[in-house]
């Protein structure tokens, strides 16, 4: 079997990427023909259909998803290998940071323009994800640190306690509920959840609070990958949910979100930062982790 090359998975990428052919020629500054040439050869390499269309779009087959991942690991690695050859020293002024989404959206803006004013001769590359691809990102090298909310296990990762967290019920200023201070247990099955989706590190936190507590499932009306967008929707509907107090609080005080107690249910957790123990010493990384610490 002939392996691709690196100019097939550069298609396949911008295909997926930008969402047709015509804009990933445009793209890779190549004639629509030779993207659709590309992929052809992709999939007769492999012997199986890496896209079809549906509804007028090119979408990803379960066989294309795999080919895209590493098409992606694989064009990564080359640009870092480059970049590495052509300035020897320029990773160590540069830190590959992966975060889950709940972390990258709501809590690293506000400290990485802090971390930008403190080390302006440092770069931050920031990567979000779901947890099993941030630990895979870490163990294969794709990425030197990541702040995740939960711990992954792996003997070439190093973690460490960044924050304390807890998950809370949440509603809308306008919800029946609003106007009571907190319910027991057995009334969750009552209600309307907009939550996190599976693969979600907060999910996975809630999921796994609950069954302690004997509960396996909730009454999920939405599952909503933003949980910006969850709280937009609390704001203006009849559903509830469980999101982080450091994500609602300011809402809270606000009064545009209410805060609903649960007798005998408390999902304490904690965030943390994952290292990859070959980068350790990291310059930035230490620059980085010092400052959280600091900052709390």
């Amino acid at each position: 079997m002939k392996l691709p090359g690196l100019e097939h998975w550069a298609a396949l990428r911008e295909v997926v990427e930008r969402g047709g052919v015509s804009e990933a020629a445009r793209a890779l500054h190549i004639g629509q023909p030779a993207v659709t040439k590309r992929l052809q050869a992709l999939e007769a390499c492999y012997g199986l259909a890496l896209l079809e269309r549906r509804g007028g779009r090119l979408s990803l087959t379960a066989a294309g998803h795999k080919v895209y991942r590493l098409a992606v690991e694989t064009l990564e690695r080359q640009q870092a290998l480059v970049e590495d050859l052509r300035a020897p020293d320029a990773g160590l002024r540069q830190l590959r940071l992966e975060a889950s989404f709940t972390i990258g959206e709501h809590l690293l803006p506000k400290l990485l323009v802090h971390f930008a004013e403190r080390y302006p001769e440092y770069r931050i590359r920031l990567r979000l994800g779901y947890g099993r691809a941030l630990r895979n990102r870490l163990v294969t090298d794709l990425a030197d640190m990541a702040l995740m909310e939960s711990a992954p296990e792996h003997p070439d990762i190093a973690v460490q306690k960044w924050r304390d967290d807890e998950l809370v019920l949440v509603c809308g200023a306008g919800h029946p509920l609003a106007a009571v201070s907190g319910i027991n247990c057995e009334r969750l099955a009552e209600l309307s959840f907009a939550l996190r989706e599976d693969r979600s590190g907060l999910r996975e936190s809630l999921d796994e609070a609950l069954r302690a507590r004997g509960i396996e499932s909730l009454p999920v009306a939405m599952e909503v990958s933003s949980s910006g967008a969850i709280m937009e929707i609390l704001a203006h509907g009849r559903h509830v949910s469980f999101l982080p107090r450091f994500l609602v609080g300011e809402s809270v005080a606000r009064g545009e979100l209410h805060q609903l107690e649960v007798e005998g249910l408390q999902i304490r957790r904690t965030l943390w930062i994952a290292r990859n123990r070959a980068r350790i010493d990291h310059p930035v990384a230490r620059a980085f982790v010092a400052m959280l610490q600091e900052l709390g």
